[in-house]
């Protein structure tokens, strides 16, 4: 109380009408974890009720009596515990969504993306061109995933390039025709998501969900205790409120756990689409499995991309420029006008 420099009063308030315009979350967090177990307050009452009447009794310490008047406060501990729970379902389930959504998009792109397919199909491409002499590795249908971060280790004869570049340089300039400008977009899903999404794990984001249906159905029953228990007075605004939130947080907690299995759907299909297989030890194929060869691909395809479109735009503006300049030197051409010098001109300078 003397750190927070707050009246008991202004903490009733708080707890009753779920205003924390005084009382932030932070302090009724404090106050939660500092609440009286039952022990202490049965060793408080105790105390109360041996001291009364005496005239020698001794008060109640500052830390008791803090305990003792938290106490008064009707159905403290549930009330604090919805309202801190309600404080923090949204940034949980938020977190969560926001994970799926990075790895539903990353499944989706690289499945069905159609700068990605024209990615894959110029590696088999090359990688058939490169085996032709070759009966049974040069007229292949597909390839493993595992040969993608390789491509960069593949050397022309005179080592100036990688098969990579090569293949980022081709792509630019033969699929691609906002190459060499600001409009052009990368054809790959982003590294970055690429390395988040190999870092996630279903079994995690299903824990986490199993762990917010918990701990909703422990709100849920916490307010059913306050509102069994509450005076008529002291009932709302905390009824109307909590009522209004655990309808919404089940429908949100229901849609998030839909689109998890959605994902978890796609990105199975995807695996197969890819013919990736569990490593040992593992039930099923995970994100880190299939994802961190495409993180490994998508940075090095990103480092070479970004060179060659520098160097396609350095190409465009040197042409604008040499346009510029043909054009100018063809408006500076001055036309003079052709003096007549026959005997019609002659004889028309005498009259």
């Amino acid at each position: 109380m003397s750190s927070i420099h707050l009246d008991m009063k202004d903490i009733h308030n708080a707890v009753l009408n779920m205003d924390n315009t005084v009382v932030d979350l932070e302090t009724l967090h404090a106050l939660y974890e500092n609440r009286a177990q039952a022990d202490e307050m049965d060793g408080i009452n105790k105390h109360i009720k041996s001291s009364k009447g005496k005239e020698d009794a001794k008060p109640l310490d500052k830390p008791e009596q803090f305990l003792f008047q938290l106490s008064q406060i009707p159905n403290f501990s549930e009330r604090v515990f919805c309202i801190l729970f309600q404080s923090t379902f949204h940034e949980c389930i938020t977190s969560i969504l926001r994970k799926v959504e990075i790895l539903q998009r990353v499944c989706k792109n690289l499945q069905t993306g159609e700068c990605v397919l024209q990615v894959l199909g110029l590696v088999l491409a090359f990688g058939n061109f490169m085996n032709g002499g070759n009966r049974s590795r040069g007229q292949a249908d597909g390839f493993t995933l595992d040969i993608l971060p390789k491509l960069k280790d593949v050397k022309s004869s005179d080592n100036s390039q990688s098969l990579l570049s090569y293949i980022v340089a081709y792509y630019l300039r033969h699929f691609d025709e906002d190459a060499g400008r600001e409009t052009c977009v990368y054809p790959l899903p982003e590294p970055q998501d690429l390395f988040q999404a190999s870092q996630m794990k279903f079994e995690d984001f299903q824990r986490d969900l199993r762990k917010l249906k918990k701990d909703l159905n422990a709100c849920s029953s916490e307010t059913e205790k306050v509102c069994q228990s509450s005076s008529e007075e002291d009932r709302q605004p905390f009824k109307d409120k909590m009522d209004e939130f655990l309808s919404k947080a089940k429908t949100e907690l229901e849609t998030q756990e839909e689109q998890l299995a959605d994902t978890h759907k796609i990105f199975l299909e995807l695996s197969v689409s890819f013919s990736v297989k569990p490593k040992a030890g593992e039930k099923e194929v995970s994100p880190n499995t299939l994802f961190s060869v495409w993180h490994e691909f998508s940075t090095d395809f990103k480092d070479h991309w970004k060179k060659q479109n520098k160097l396609m735009l350095k190409e465009r503006v040197k042409m604008a420029e040499e346009s510029f300049k043909q054009a100018k030197e063809k408006a500076s051409y001055n036309v003079k006008p052709k003096h007549a010098t026959g005997i019609k001109a002659k004889l028309g300078q005498k009259f």
